[in-house]
């Protein structure tokens, strides 16, 4: 019985949790948090109400004051910015239930369009017993995919922790330790020896899944230089074990050149790379001191290759389809840039001995996961259009990165396997 390449395996594990977390169909879910605190329910309703006395103890929170005579809308300042460097507002409509309950919804946002909004609702309750006094909090919301919800789940559980400390000392501190450098090195870490298995508990098997890591941080990292040079002054980036990194930007992109500019410089600053190891593989070749770092440069060519040229799939959820959707705004437009990529992929694919059949189905995989992809978060204000220069700029940087990663494959398995 022939056995299945776990290469294979990996990518299939890989693209099901990307469904999972990106557009699996979840619907309207509640979270629902509760905690007690040694304190007295006037002064924790002082908090939590947004109109409170010290509705500003959040440390995500600038100001939350009154928009209205009657006390029934809230307008929150954040710390976070908008695409002009702004803080963000939002207006809360607040429905009162009773003494220690309200329910609050978002009717207007300076950063999101009111749409994001529709179906989320927070409710907040006290119930005071015996000197403690719980909280229970209440969001509700429709949700494709998990991210978001996994993602609200741990930003309550942060305010809860960070409410404590407001509590027992006066000053609210940001709490968790997810984003800090030594939690990235250790799950970096951890996302290394879970590829492992993939490649083989052997320690060339460590090898393999270890250049993947550096890949995959070299490409997170040429995210995190484009968002720098547009001003983001806080991106930063998060590693998720099995499915690799994510660079994340310190506020809403400003313009279509600059979306696509970051989505694109992932593989970009790679591609700069590929010429380097070429060059490094050729020297250790022709060097007996060296010879040892021959075969490893050529697998990381072949790595780096396959990776970055997986990111640049039409995919409306990969990096190649955020940049044709920037370039061209017309769905036929994006078709025609689609089957150009595809085409490169799939000569690329046949180049190097894949079977036709399987690239067949990959494509074909690859498309359907395009169309059920769930669409991006609707900003208030549409982003600046992209002038021709800017588009015949970004649009020759695809296709070069494209091209660069389908010749490192090519020539990195040619060497390695005789496929070419």
């Amino acid at each position: 019985m022939e056995t299945i390449n776990p290469g294979l395996i990996l990518l299939a594990i890989n693209l099901f949790l990307l469904w999972l977390i990106m557009a699996a169909p979840v619907g309207v879910r509640t979270l629902r948090m509760t905690r007690r605190f040694d304190t007295k329910p006037e002064h924790l309703w002082s908090a939590i109400d947004p109109l409170g006395e010290h509705a500003d103890w959040n440390p995500s929170l600038l100001s939350s004051r009154a928009e209205d005579p009657a006390g029934r809308f809230a307008r929150q300042s954040y710390q976070h910015l908008d695409r002009k460097g702004a803080p963000i507002e939002r207006v809360l409509e607040i429905s009162r239930e009773d003494r220690f309950a309200f329910s609050t919804r978002v009717v207007d946002d300076t950063a999101l369009d009111p749409t994001v909004w529709a179906s989320f609702s927070e409710r907040r309750q006290l119930r005071a017993e015996g000197g403690v006094t719980e909280l229970t909090v209440e969001q509700t919301d429709r949700y494709r995919g998990i991210a978001f919800l996994v993602y609200r789940y741990f930003a309550l559980r942060r305010e809860m922790r960070s409410l404590e400390g407001w509590l027992k000392t006066g000053e609210a501190k940001k709490v968790g330790m997810f984003e800090h450098p030594p939690m990235q090195v250790f799950l970096a870490v951890l996302s290394t020896l879970l590829f492992w298995p993939f490649f083989g508990l052997t320690a060339n098997g460590l090898v393999l899944s270890t250049i993947l890591t550096l890949v995959i941080v070299m490409h997170e990292l040429g995210h995190m230089a484009a968002y720098r040079a547009f001003g983001h002054r806080t991106a930063r980036m998060i590693f998720v074990p099995l499915l690799g990194g994510i660079a994340i930007g310190g506020r809403p992109y400003n313009s279509n050149f600059e979306a696509a500019t970051c989505a694109l410089m992932g593989a970009g600053m790679s591609a700069f790379v590929v010429p380097i190891a070429i060059v490094g593989h050729e020297a250790a070749a022709k060097s007996a001191a060296a010879a040892t770092l021959d075969r490893p440069l050529l697998v990381m060519i072949l790595i780096l290759g396959g990776f970055n040229l997986l990111n640049l799939l039409p995919m409306a959820r990969f990096d190649g389809g955020q940049v044709l959707r920037r370039i061209f705004p017309g769905l036929g437009m994006q078709m025609v840039g689609s089957f150009g990529i595809s085409a490169v992929i799939a000569v690329t694919g046949w180049e190097v001995g894949v079977p036709q059949e399987i690239l067949i189905v990959s494509l074909a995989v690859f498309a359907l996961l395009s169309m059920i992809s769930a669409g991006t978060i609707k900003m208030r204000d549409e982003l600046a259009p992209m002038r021709p220069a800017e588009r015949l700029l970004v649009g020759l940087g695809l296709y070069a990165a494209v091209i660069i990663h389908s010749f490192a494959i090519v020539f990195s398995a040619g060497l390695l396997f005789g496929s070419a």
